[in-house]
């Protein structure tokens, strides 16, 4: 169960997990979040505290996820948000704790924020 600690990451090992790379529950040859879902005992084992994700977030891929397109869905190779909210659930089941690379200086040249400022100077989204 997880502690109320608000210092908790002061001492905790983290496990740097790229969606894409870790496991493949489809094997389609692309990681998803059922197949990390699937491999959170082995991670608990290792003595791990908390799960770092990297991007997972809707990107066109030109800069290895970081062009994000859509803050607001995961990518749908890696699944669905259900099935994020499913590893969320069992990860804090386990005892461990996730954070998310959320990069918000990189946006997609596809996201409607960039398409909006390029269209027009007088967009808030310009500057």
């Amino acid at each position: 169960m997880l502690t109320r600690d608000e210092f908790w990451f002061k001492d905790a090992i983290f496990y740097e997990a790229p969606v894409k790379s870790f496991y493949d529950s489809t094997h389609d040859g692309v990681g998803d979040f059922a197949g990390m879902t699937e491999k959170l005992e082995h991670i608990r084992d290792l003595g791990v505290d908390c799960i770092w994700l990297l991007p997972m977030y809707p990107s066109p891929g030109q800069d290895d996820g970081y062009d994000i397109s859509d803050f607001y869905a995961v990518h749908p190779d890696y699944g669905t948000l259900d099935d994020v909210k499913v590893f969320l659930d069992s990860a804090h089941a386990k005892g461990l704790r996730v954070v998310a690379d959320l990069v918000m200086n990189h946006t997609s040249d596809q996201h409607p924020w960039f398409q909006e400022a390029g269209a027009d100077p007088a967009s808030p989204y310009h500057d």
